[in-house]
């Protein structure tokens, strides 16, 4: 079953879904224009996720957040509590000072990021979850700021959650916030931004300063940050759209097709056209 919250004139949106074995999303074919993002939470068995045509292990009792332009289908969605919601109803990035999750959560690295739920977490979401259910029954002049402040309390206890379990000690808030403006920047630029130095700039910091940054985090660079982002794209037009890789390289900032096509393989192993059947054949 589902919830589903729609003011026509303001265009904000949200969704609670609850074991509803038809939960998934197909960005590129049947939501594309139904830009929501979603935190679903995998509450009672081990299962299997596809994420953009690849598959993880989705442990019990874990969330994950998920992007609106991310296609993903769960071995048993019956299992699955989600809520998903749209910019005009809350956005997370003019809001970031309230809920801090612009380029952690959301817009972060290219990795997918699970989050175990605490016990205590659990209880908490357990009541969020039971209040959301009823203010999306309750039909008054008030019902939007109501889903939009337990929506907001959601996304700041998953939020608190995956900076214990995924942020170092050793990295403070300030240069936390570096890096998830560093994220957001080239989620917004990397189609025709590829180098470090320009973001460095943006930050009014050298790109050395920002790797060190990025050292303390965990095993990543500024870098691969933009080559990751870049390749993910590239191999999410290669599976749900009919673009050839020519197309596919000048969409993300490639003049020569080459240069694209060898860039692919090295990152991903394998040549455009070859990524392209390998999951062709596997779908058939």
């Amino acid at each position: 079953m589902y919830y589903n919250f729609f003011n026509k004139k303001r265009g904000s949106h949200c969704k609670l879904w609850i074991n509803d074995e038809n939960f998934g999303r197909d960005f590129y074919t049947n939501d594309k224009s139904n830009p929501l993002l979603t935190i679903a939470w995998n509450k009672n068995k081990d299962q299997s996720i596809e994420i953009d045509g690849v598959f993880y292990h989705f442990k019990r009792n874990t969330v994950i957040c998920l992007m609106v332009n991310q296609t993903f289908h769960f071995e048993d969605a019956s299992e699955i509590i989600a809520w998903q919601f749209n910019r005009d109803f809350y956005c997370i990035e003019s809001h970031d000072k309230e809920v801090s999750c612009v380029g952690f959560l959301f817009y972060g690295t290219a990795q997918a990021m699970f989050i175990e739920v605490e016990s205590e977490i659990e209880r908490k979401l357990d009541l969020l979850l039971k209040i959301c259910q009823e203010e999306f029954l309750d039909v008054d002049d008030i019902q939007e700021d109501m889903l939009r402040m337990l929506f907001k309390r959601l996304i700041i206890l998953v939020t608190r959650l995956a900076k214990k379990q995924y942020v170092s000690h050793e990295l403070p808030d300030h240069k936390l916030n570096i890096i998830r403006e560093y994220n957001l920047l080239v989620e917004k630029n990397y189609k025709t931004e590829h180098s470090v130095k320009f973001y460095a700039e943006i930050l009014n910091k050298s790109p050395k300063t920002l790797s060190n940054i990025f050292k303390i985090y965990g095993d990543i660079t500024p870098s691969s940050i933009i080559q990751q982002r870049i390749l993910l794209e590239a191999k999410r037009l290669l599976l749900y759209t009919s673009k050839s890789s020519k197309e596919i390289a000048y969409e993300l900032g490639f003049e020569d097709i080459s240069y694209f096509s060898n860039f692919f393989k090295r990152l991903s192993g394998l040549a455009p056209s070859s990524f392209k059947h390998k999951n062709l054949v596997k779908s058939n």
